[in-house]
């Protein structure tokens, strides 16, 4: 009996730091989404490969993003809570990150549309193209402010 506690207590040990490992304080994100869209998937691996615990939900988007508060014209086609925070589309996994940390007073963030290069958009799948697009934070009264730019053009001098 005691031989068999004390390899139950060694596996236990060895098994224990890649639990830890796992969802070192893992933080949970909630997603609405087709149950069909291809790219939502993607975006949902990228925060999984980044350290999120994902939920997904594949009911589509429409009810969350309006209860939400995310205005429709940044709609794109998943919608997201970290938290207390909305994110619409697809944002990259360090933005959220970000946001958290600097927590501001904010409805969240989003990534309107689908644009090509963004994390779930991206790839050999797409041609590798990276178009410029923005994450813009979402203020309580529903307008917007660059929090991130991703592939700006330089400009010529």
């Amino acid at each position: 009996m005691r031989r068999r506690q004390a390899l139950l207590g060694a596996a236990a040990l060895l098994t224990a730091p890649a639990l830890l490992r796992a969802q070192p304080g893992a933080v949970f994100v909630e997603v609405w989404k087709s149950p069909t869209c291809g790219c939502c998937k993607v975006w949902v691996d990228h925060l999984e490969a980044n350290g999120f615990r994902v939920k997904v939900h594949d009911v589509g988007n429409s009810a969350a993003r309006a209860r939400l508060k995310v205005p429709m014209k940044l709609g794109s086609c998943h919608t997201a809570l970290v938290g207390r925070y909305a994110i619409e589309g697809h944002v990259p996994a360090a933005d959220i990150q970000r946001l958290i940390q600097q927590r501001p007073d904010a409805i969240g963030l989003a990534v309107p549309g689908m644009p090509l290069g963004s994390p779930g958009m991206d790839g050999p799948h797409y041609d590798n193209r990276q178009d410029p697009y923005d994450v813009l934070l979402i203020a309580k009264d529903g307008s917007t402010q660059v929090f991130n730019s991703y592939f700006k053009r330089k400009e010529r001098t």
